[in-house]
């Protein structure tokens, strides 16, 4: 008796179902859901960028960034806060570089749906990098015009920014001006941006405790100016709205 066994076809691995979980750490710009090779590459590429980020390993972050940065998928403006953090010196530390400042400033004109955000980010700079004044002429350039003027944290910087450079200058020593010695000047323009704050947001309670403040200090016997100033019919003028820029900017 013969038996005839058919032989079975071999198995081979390439045969099996192709498997599309893919996992990932951190939400991908324009994800796909059926992703190809080329999109989960660069996926896995900004895993790296933004858990380096995390590790404080920013040269290792800074190398996935210039690679995804030249890629089409990627549009490198949206993701403007995450270029803050790759131009810090360490992410430990808060604080602020020229490189910082430039690269804020050109997104302001970059990115103009997110104006609004970057221009208080860019105050923000400025005043860790100690350029109160910077900060200060860099708002009252762009508050009186649309959309800056409907923000209320912008004209709460722009005021508190009043008040500090009020303050009599630190070359002179305690026994030389009285405790209140302010420009009068810049507390007049602090309290026309605070009182514009508390308009646009009635509950913000910085604008209302610091009017409540400037109020005080106007109450006060004997207040001094160590700047001239504008005599009080230009003092009224200039209240009725923000002070206008004293600068053009370039659009270029």
């Amino acid at each position: 008796m013969t038996f005839n066994f058919e032989p079975e076809p071999p198995t081979f691995v390439f045969e099996r179902a192709y498997n599309n979980d893919h996992r990932f750490l951190f939400a991908f710009p324009n994800e796909k859901k059926m992703p190809n090779a080329r999109q989960i590459q660069l996926r896995r590429l900004y895993d790296i960028m933004n858990l380096s980020v995390q590790r404080e390993d920013l040269p290792r972050a800074r190398r996935a960034w210039s690679i995804l940065a030249r890629c089409k998928e990627i549009n490198w403006k949206a993701m403007w806060r995450l270029g803050i953090t790759l131009l810090e010196n360490d992410a430990r530390i808060m604080e602020s570089n020229p490189r910082m400042i430039d690269y804020l400033r050109t997104m302001l004109l970059q990115l103009p749906e997110e104006r609004e955000r970057i221009l208080a980010e860019l105050v923000q700079h400025y005043i860790l990098a100690g350029r109160y004044r910077d900060a200060l002429d860099e708002l009252e350039f762009y508050l009186p015009s649309f959309p800056y003027r409907d923000n209320p944290v912008l004209h709460v910087y722009a005021g508190l920014l009043c008040v500090f450079v009020a303050q009599p200058p630190e070359s002179v020593g305690a026994n030389e001006v009285e405790e209140t010695t302010y420009d009068s000047n810049s507390l007049s323009r602090a309290q026309i941006f605070l009182e514009h704050a508390k308009a646009l947001d009635p509950d913000n309670i910085v604008a209302s405790e610091f009017l409540h403040k400037l109020h005080s200090i106007s109450q006060r016997p004997g207040l001094l100016s160590f700047a001239s100033h504008d005599s009080e019919d230009e003092t009224h003028t200039k209240g009725c709205q923000p002070s206008q820029p004293k600068r053009r900017r370039s659009n270029s």
